[in-house]
């Protein structure tokens, strides 16, 4: 059964939307700063940091794209952006500010999905890479288990 994990860009967060391409230049800045690492530990880390190629499909259009295993012990992760109304939207949209209310009561989110046949070592990057976006992003990361980390400053 597939397991998915979010982020979503809540007050605080750095950025309020992010698209596609974005999202992929952030998932190569994680390749460079592994082979950083590498190079300082004279080690090819990178290829064990991320055993991964970023795959798209024309279908996919702007909504998602995979990761694809370069060995055996990787298969896929699935990648996705999209928006939802958040809770109590209907009662603030009614309060009397028009469509600014129903616009600010939009939360958007990127999705992590383990599709069914992922391996242990899937879940153990997928869950890597959510923890660094979510620290980069400063994003409530809601982790693949149901736990909740807050990694945007909250009062």
């Amino acid at each position: 059964m597939a397991q998915s994990a979010y982020l979503y860009f809540v007050e605080g967060s750095e950025v309020a939307s992010m698209t596609l391409d974005e999202l992929k230049a952030r998932l190569n800045r994680y390749v460079e700063q592994t082979s950083i690492t590498g190079k300082q530990l004279g080690w090819d880390y990178a290829d064990a940091a991320f055993p991964y190629t970023i795959e798209t499909k024309p279908e996919a259009g702007d909504q998602w794209f995979y990761l694809k295993g370069k060995t055996p012990l990787y298969h896929h992760i699935i990648f996705g952006i999209g928006s939802k109304q958040k809770d109590g939207a209907a009662d603030a949209a009614t309060d009397g500010e028009g469509e600014e209310a129903g616009a600010a009561s939009e939360v958007h989110y990127i999705q992590i999905v383990l599709p069914d046949g992922s391996t242990h070592g899937d879940k153990a990057k997928a869950n890597e890479l959510v923890k660094y976006l979510g620290k980069h992003l400063k994003a409530e990361t809601h982790l693949f288990n149901g736990r909740i980390m807050y990694f945007n400053p909250r009062k």
